[in-house]
């Protein structure tokens, strides 16, 4: 029987797998989670689980704070230099065309 050390990172890095993926539940893997559970089992990377868990709810806040306080985060090139320009009180010249 698993201690509850194992137990809980398990499914801790599941939790964080599973609110920083980008697939559908369906979609993922099963061979991750079952390799995942063997490892697990065996004691032999506890600490590797406990450390990728930290990194991924690590990864998860900055990304979320990113697109708060970063409002030029997820523009075009184009809309950043006007969005850039606009914030100091300029408008960007209109671009010739033939």
């Amino acid at each position: 029987m698993p201690s509850t050390a194992v137990v809980r990172a398990y499914r801790g890095l599941l939790r964080e797998l599973w609110k920083s993926s980008i697939f559908h539940q369906s979609a993922r893997n099963p061979i991750i989670r079952s390799s995942l559970r063997a490892s697990l089992l065996q004691r032999m990377v506890l600490r590797d689980v406990e450390n990728t868990v930290a990194f991924l709810r690590a990864d998860r806040n900055y990304k979320a704070l990113l697109e708060r306080y970063s409002p030029l985060h997820d523009l075009s090139e184009e809309e950043r230099i006007k969005a850039t320009a606009r914030r100091v009180g300029l408008n960007t010249p209109m671009e010739y065309k033939d």
